[in-house]
């Protein structure tokens, strides 16, 4: 049943999670945040894990889970079972632990059927010589199990220093983890599965165990990295960047600037303002959105404008 009237975006609630990283950061996004050591926020989810709540509209108070159980019709009736995608941001203010995910085959097989992890990583701000960790030297299990045993993990791992503005896409498969001081939005897919092979020793309250041996069965050797370099097009007077586009999911970055009529590519989208503020009139009616807002284009939502100075993140399949 499609209600009348429901014509208008899904307007998430951020699900903050602390963490032994955790920062201050994403305050700066208009959040509330619940503690000085707030590693992440989930912007748009329907992971168990996390699920987004929606503030406005006919389905206020449901969380996006339900709407895409109950009206798939919203979602152009997208054929899969769970909602595919999960955005976040995430504030490191001290370094991630080495980690890596599984694909979808072997999340399927060993973790209940669930998606495996491929994302795509946009860095919002860094330190100076801040830098992250993607892939390994090493061209085997054996000779990384090798380094594992005699303390050398680190030394065995790709170091990328990165800058604002910068795009990473790193597959399922790909050992990693970004450093103190870096700031990233993530597009992945929905799924919360991390096999950690080195935390720096720190002393976690729960789901503290390292995952050595999936880790070591699930990471791809010797990969080449694949990197991005944005496809850049001039749209209306605004700067549209095509990230990464594959299986998982499509990522553009739009740095508006005035009235942006916007093309729906898909039935729906997931949308992140990352700076600036405006609004964006759907329809006819009228939406604000700044910085920190977070929402999803239903196949409702024919006529989209965007008015005001922001860059964007939207992410589809």
């Amino acid at each position: 049943m499609v209600l009348g009237g429901a014509t208008m975006p899904l307007f998430l609630k951020p699900i903050f999670f602390e963490k032994i990283w955790g920062g201050n950061k994403l305050t700066q996004f208009n959040y509330d945040i619940p503690s000085e050591s707030t590693g992440e926020c989930w912007g748009i989810s329907a992971h168990p894990n996390g699920k987004s709540m929606i503030l406005n509209g006919p389905y206020a108070g449901q969380t996006l889970d339900q709407v895409w159980t109950q009206h798939r019709e919203l979602f152009g009736d997208f054929p899969s079972k769970d909602f595919p995608l999960l955005c976040k941001i995430v504030d490191a203010n001290e370094p991630l632990s080495i980690h890596v995910h599984p694909d979808d085959s072997y999340a399927y097989e060993f973790e209940n059927g669930q998606y495996g992890k491929s994302e795509c990583w946009y860095i919002i701000d860094a330190e100076e010589d801040a830098e992250v960790l993607i892939g390994t030297t090493v061209n085997s299990k054996e000779e990384l199990e090798n380094q594992i045993n005699q303390d050398n993990l680190l030394e065995s791992l790709k170091r990328v220093k990165v800058q604002p503005g910068e795009f990473y896409f790193i597959p399922a498969g790909t050992i990693h983890s970004i450093g103190s001081g870096i700031t990233v939005y993530e597009t992945m897919q929905s799924s919360d599965i991390t096999y950690r092979l080195y935390d720096y020793n720190r002393q976690r309250e729960n789901s503290s165990s390292l995952d050595v041996d999936k880790a070591l069965d699930v990471i791809q050797y010797s990969q080449e990295l694949p990197s991005i370099v944005p496809e850049n097009e001039i749209i209306e007077n605004h700067k549209c960047s095509h990230i990464v586009s594959n299986d998982f999911f499509t990522m553009v970055k739009w740095e508006v600037s005035g009235t942006l009529n916007y093309m729906k590519p898909r039935e729906f989208c997931l949308v992140s303002v990352l700076n600036g503020d405006g609004q964006i009139i759907i329809d006819g009616e009228i939406f604000k959105i700044q910085k920190g807002s977070n929402f999803v284009l239903t196949s409702e939502d024919l006529d989209s404008v965007f008015e005001g100075d922001f860059t964007l993140i939207i992410s589809y399949i």
